[in-house]
């Protein structure tokens, strides 16, 4: 998949020295996740439903 057929959208929360990540939409509701600082880089893929997983975990404190 190419990365320059996403939109890509950075945190609001990204601070200036660029630590943050990029997401962007796939089809069938999955997300694509970038560094910001690198975005001709890899990218990880993620299903609707692992994206959810990961949200949910993320909201709960999973990874604190």
């Amino acid at each position: 998949m190419d990365s320059s057929d996403l939109t890509w959208s950075k945190s609001s929360r990204s601070t200036a020295e660029g630590a943050c990540v990029e997401v962007a939409e796939l089809s069938g509701g999955g997300r694509a996740v970038r560094d910001s600082k690198n975005p001709t880089g890899p990218m990880l893929r993620f299903t609707a439903r692992e994206w959810d997983v990961f949200l949910d975990g993320a909201k709960n404190g999973a990874f604190v």
